[in-house]
């Protein structure tokens, strides 16, 4: 049942931005909580924006997690068994609360770049996963590397991205991640939705 409502997160995220846009203050709530929902630490200092700050940020996210996630994995190995398989829904539960708070932060910039934003998006993802499936094939590897370099190429962290824009700029530099969010799980899941349907021959 978790693993049908996961894979519907496409869906989700484009009810749950239109719902944001038109009711915005349903959604405002939650941007306080946009960094705890990322797992990471954040101390609210009021200094101008540095590359330095920015820097820090981005290793508090990566590394917090990654850190408690190995000591958590390794004393509680039983218990993480038991709790993995709703850990992605938990995750998309918080990426959906993420773009929705974004995008209630937004609305009203939306009606003016909005259109910009997502061509850019849009532009951006597809360069990307073209990139990486044809630099592959450019290097000489095989179809299976060339369609997993055109996949992580393509699919940034835009929760991250998101995050950051809020925190260091301004609701609207938070909306290109936001709205990325959606996009790259939609063009993600038809390739993949493509690809599947061409098995690789083994050699």
């Amino acid at each position: 049942m978790l693993a049908k409502l996961t894979r519907l997160f496409p869906l989700w995220a484009v009810l749950l931005s239109v719902a944001a846009y038109y009711t915005p203050t349903t959604f405002t709530g939650i941007g306080p909580y946009v960094s705890p929902l990322l797992t990471r630490l954040y101390v609210d200092a009021k200094i101008s924006v540095d590359i330095m700050g920015m820097l820090l940020s981005i290793l508090q996210i990566v590394v917090i997690p990654i850190g408690l996630g190995l000591i958590v994995h390794h004393a509680f190995t039983k218990t993480v068994k038991r709790v993995e398989p709703l850990l992605p829904a938990l995750s998309m539960v918080c990426i959906l609360a993420i773009i929705s708070a974004v995008v209630a932060g937004s609305q009203s910039h939306i009606a003016s770049v909005g259109l910009v934003v997502i061509i850019a998006v849009i532009l951006h993802n597809g360069i990307g996963l073209l990139s990486g499936y044809w630099g592959g094939k450019l290097f000489g590897f095989d179809e299976s590397t060339c369609r997993t370099l055109a996949i992580e190429v393509g699919m940034q962290n835009s929760g991250l991205a998101a995050t950051l824009g809020k925190i260091y700029f301004s609701p609207l530099a938070a909306l290109p991640g936001a709205l990325f969010s959606v996009w790259h799980n939609l063009s993600g899941s038809l390739l993949a939705g493509y690809w599947s349907g061409r098995p690789i021959k083994k050699k």
